[in-house]
């Protein structure tokens, strides 16, 4: 086998990795922090013998590392350029699939065709303090990183908290990324009530990737509701 032949070998084992959408789904969530095997089998909807299949074999491929701690394992993304590759498999489907086109804009743009806020035009926003963000995922994934001042607003819980929202206030929901069914909830449930919503373009985890700052670690303790946006990125 030559040099080249035995090379794109190894980058096949990559795209054999991600060829299942049950993996790929999988790298999502562990964009999101850190998820023990049964943890991620829960939220994949996997029986514990299949996850662990599908992590072994994004494991081998380089994409995913592992610790135990226990009888427990963890599993992690191996680098941000890992969410990097995922997003530009997203690019390329959202370009060249038709299916795609389709199915995103029945399920997703359909519930808000209103243009996205890139990062560049929320950092602006977090600047003038007129803004507040809503980390709108799970309170465990909140607490594995979040956005600095991001407030943890799951769309379950903001009917209980319309009345904490400041109407003056623009807000802008952020999720697990761009496919996040969950930010697109919690948008169209805000403007319902007549509040100023918008969506972050993608999540969390690109966020993280393009070297912007986050905060948050599973040791921290709750967030207090109402916490002043852009004033510090120490909670």
């Amino acid at each position: 086998m030559s040099f080249k032949q035995d090379l794109f070998a190894h980058f096949g084992r990559i795209g054999q990795a991600v060829s299942s959408g049950k993996r790929l789904e999988m790298l999502e969530f562990l964009a999101q922090g850190e998820r023990s095997v049964e943890a991620l089998a829960t939220v994949a909807g996997l029986p514990m013998a299949n996850a662990s299949h599908h992590l072994q074999q994004l494991r081998r491929a380089g994409l995913v590392t592992s610790r135990k701690e226990g009888l427990k394992v963890y599993y992690r993304l191996s680098g941000d350029d890992v969410v990097e590759l995922m997003a530009s498999l997203r690019a390329v489907g959202e370009r060249h699939l038709a299916e795609v086109e389709r199915l995103v804009d029945t399920y997703l743009t359909a519930k808000d065709r209103l243009e996205p806020l890139s990062r560049a035009q929320l950092l602006e926003r977090l600047r003038g303090g007129t803004v507040t963000v809503l980390d709108v995922r799970p309170a465990e994934e909140y607490w594995a990183g979040h956005l600095p001042g991001a407030v943890n607003l799951p769309p379950s819980e903001i009917e209980k908290r319309l009345a904490t929202l400041d109407p003056a206030q623009e807000f802008v929901a952020y999720c697990r990324g761009p496919y996040c069914v969950l930010a697109f909830e919690a948008v169209e449930l805000l403007r319902s009530r007549g509040f100023n919503a918008r969506r972050l373009e993608d999540g969390y985890p690109e966020w993280r990737a393009a070297g912007l700052p986050v905060a948050g670690s599973a040791s921290e303790p709750g967030a207090a509701w109402g916490a002043g946006i852009g004033k510090s990125t120490s909670d």
